[in-house]
């Protein structure tokens, strides 16, 4: 139970090491877009080799299916709910967009942590060990969240101390999001835990085809292609050790 907690806290400690470096430290866009494109890579293949691949062999075609359609659709709606109240520019890592307040796009990356914390602790559930593939994943992808929320955050006016001690609470939810993911389905059947697997295995696609990669590649450019396909190739690589 708390191997879940501590595993979702590490995956949320790169928000924090984003905020860090936002407020410290200058990044140039192309590498940001870099690291970006990699975690997409990572990403989907932790859908693909962990969370589906398990779902097939628990739960079967249809369970699989229904869940991953649901995952991605919840997770379009939410993305669409966040982008007009301002925080679709949360995986970002320039400066914060007019019109959009720091504030708006720190609870879009907040309302991020905490299904990708849950889906940590899904995970535990199904494969009955963390998967050291999807924490990575998590982390990279949150890396560039912090950054641009911190920086959004700076040029509102917030302290260096206020805007850490909003990141210090994220780190917590996320541990505690992944122990609840563990918690409250730990006697679910195994066609159920199948069909959860598979909807967080949707949520996880839509997130990186509707945000993640297309601001990689606006700001990296072609090459971002190459970077995610090593991203991939590395998630297939870490999946069979």
């Amino acid at each position: 139970m708390l191997n879940a907690f501590f595993w979702g806290s590490i995956a949320g400690s790169a928000l924090l090491l984003g905020a860090l470096i936002g407020l410290f430290f200058t990044i140039k866009k192309v590498w940001i877009a870099a690291i970006m494109a990699f975690g997409t890579g990572v990403l989907i293949g932790a859908a693909a080799f962990e969370l589906l691949e398990e779902s097939i062999k628990e739960g079967g075609i249809l369970p699989t299916s229904v869940g991953f359609l649901m995952g991605a659709l919840l997770f379009t709606l939410i993305d669409l709910f966040i982008s007009k109240k301002g925080g679709k520019d949360r995986k970002r890592s320039g400066e914060n967009p007019k019109g959009h307040s720091g504030l708006a796009i720190f609870f879009g990356t907040l309302f991020d942590a905490i299904p990708e914390s849950i889906i940590i602790g899904l995970s535990i559930l199904e494969t009955h060990t963390v998967s050291f593939l999807l924490v990575i994943a998590i982390f990279i992808s949150n890396f560039p969240e912090g950054l641009s929320s911190s920086v959004g955050l700076k040029k509102d006016g917030y302290s260096k101390r206020k805007i850490l001690f909003l990141w210090f609470i994220v780190l917590l939810l996320s541990g505690g999001s992944s122990l609840a993911g563990y918690t409250l389905f730990k006697d679910t059947p195994d066609i159920y835990i199948a069909g959860i697997g598979a909807f967080a295995a949707g949520g996880v696609i839509s997130m990186v085809s509707s945000t993640m990669l297309p601001e990689a590649f606006e700001d990296g450019g072609p090459m971002v292609g190459f970077i995610t396909a090593i991203g991939l190739l590395f998630s297939l690589i870490l999946s069979s050790v």
